[in-house]
């Protein structure tokens, strides 16, 4: 009798523990801590409470109003996400077809193909329901100059979009990404930052300007950018330069059409063709068939660069979130590997069905999102249903890739805050040396070079903080650093990448 009360007991104490834990994990849940925003001193702060107090789950469904909310600071990140996602796609896409002898109009179809992809397969189910903490997969805009010389080696665009896939999953597999931004440095990373920001920025200004003095009306390109400074000004002033991609597009557009700059709509409602024979047929799409072997081979150098380039790439992105998050948000920082590996597995589903883009992490929308303090997930929903909308009505494209509205949302929403952001990561002098070397090696070839060149050299104590460099393991002081750098220098050897050296592969 007495141990059947003490079984008794036990059972019951048991019953009691787990019904404590699970009030417990009941109280802690981001529905429970959720607070109205009246109840705090300002929107940042309720915003940051909101930040701190999510716990998204990975690869589990994370659901509206049960896990976020839905802002209206998430309408700014997916604003400017579908703008960046219209030109970029659109400009992937044309740097195929041109060499391809394809016309504008496939262009347009295509990019409309790959909006519907992206946004109803990946942006809305994977950012927005399955995975809140890897970032949408964007375009791979740094590989758009190689395009060209990918289709002269014999390049073909499923061949490639596959290996991509491939290759981003193994990185992402093996948590690959997470392990060359750990061994970045601060000094390194905001060079890389700096860099990317005053490239971008120049070649928009340039962009610009072109654009006013080919319709013979120079005037407006310096009214909108001196509009532009004031306004980013204003903003950064007021605390509120997450309004700065829809107010300067907006601004931009008014400007431009009262001075007199001639703009029409082109672009009408429609459904592209969805049929993946119809892009990958003989005779229609692409008109290139399926890829054969050699095709797969003669890509295989570009498609192991743009797996490379993302590190990067993903590594610029989240500096962001780390400066405007506060501290303890840590749970819903981008997942690098995550990230990774949700753009290979779009790219090879979107390249099997006849897309055209080349994937990577989707800087449109995490450098904006980050600077409004929001996660991930809402904006990525909103942003799904905004190019959606985009792809079939048509018109919006022609308003997001015309020149004066591009430019100035690229300007505000992604070489700014790049700048600004490198600049304050290489405030000491140890830092100031590494960003100084990434700057010169990127200008002299590219800024995978530069990022892989001084990466190696700041964790081998040459230059930057020598101390961090006693800190690491061989393995991580000059072993992984010196494999990476060796590798993608081969590489960028092969496809002519070098200055003075003649490709080996491209020929």
């Amino acid at each position: 009798m007495v141990s059947i009360k003490e079984s008794h007991v036990s059972h019951t104490n048991e019953n009691s523990y787990q019904a404590n834990q699970t009030s417990s994990e009941s109280e802690s849940s981001y529905q429970a801590q959720h607070k109205p925003s009246s109840e705090f001193e300002s929107r940042a702060a309720y915003l940051e409470h909101e930040l701190s107090i999510m716990q998204p789950k990975r690869w589990r469904i994370n659901l509206p109003f049960k896990d976020y909310r839905f802002e209206l600071e998430d309408l700014i990140p997916a604003l400017a996400a579908t703008i960046g996602k219209i030109v970029m796609v659109a400009a992937v896409v044309a740097a195929f077809a041109g060499p391809l002898g394809l016309s504008d109009a496939f262009v347009v179809e295509n990019t409309r193909f790959e909006m519907l992809i992206a946004a109803i397969f990946f942006v809305i189910l994977f950012s927005g329901f399955i995975n809140p903490t890897a970032n949408l997969a964007g375009t791979h805009g740094p590989m758009i100059p190689l395009i060209p010389l990918i289709v002269a080696s014999g390049g073909h665009p499923l061949a490639l979009g596959l290996l991509v896939g491939f290759f981003g999953l193994l990185l992402s597999v093996s948590k690959g990404g997470s392990k060359l931004m750990a061994l970045t440095s601060d000094g390194v990373r905001g060079g890389l930052l700096i860099y990317l920001g005053a490239i971008g920025l120049l070649s928009q200004l340039k962009s610009i300007t072109n654009w006013a003095n080919g319709i013979e009306m120079g005037y407006i390109a310096f009214v909108v950018i001196i509009s532009t400074i004031i306004m980013y000004a204003l903003l950064a002033r007021w605390g509120m330069r997450w309004l700065s991609i829809p107010l300067g597009s907006g601004i931009a557009l008014l400007i431009a059409l009262a001075l007199g700059a001639p703009f029409e709509f082109v672009t009408e409602p429609g459904i592209p063709p969805l049929s993946p024979t119809y892009w990958w047929g003989a005779d229609t799409g692409w008109q290139m068939g399926l890829p054969d072997l050699g095709a797969f081979i003669s890509v295989a150098p570009f498609a192991i660069l743009a797996v490379a380039m993302w590190s990067p790439d993903v590594m610029g992105q989240r500096v962001f979130q780390e400066m405007n998050y506060p501290k303890k948000a840590n749970k819903v920082l981008m997942n690098v590997d995550d990230t990774m590996g949700v753009a290979a597995i779009r790219q090879a589903f979107g390249s099997a069905l006849g897309g055209g883009n080349l994937a990577s992490s989707w800087g449109t929308y995490i450098i904006p999102a980050a600077i409004a303090k929001r996660p991930i997930p809402a904006g990525a929903i909103l942003t799904g249903v905004m190019c959606i909308v985009a792809a079939l009505w048509g018109y919006p494209m022609d308003l997001a890739v015309w020149p004066p509205v591009l430019s100035v949302a690229l300007i505000v929403g992604v070489f700014m805050p790049l700048l600004e952001a490198g600049m304050q990561m290489t405030r000491s002098t140890t830092s100031s040396q590494s960003a100084g070397i990434v700057v010169f090696a990127s200008a002299f070839v590219n800024p995978v070079f530069g990022w892989s060149m001084t990466m190696l050299l700041d964790n081998l104590g040459l230059i930057g903080d020598k101390e961090r460099g006693k800190t690491l393991r061989r393995t991580d002081r000059w072993v992984i650093p010196g494999i990476t750098f060796i590798v993608l220098l081969v590489i960028m050897a092969g496809v002519d990448m070098l200055p003075g050296i003649p490709g080996f592969i491209a020929h």
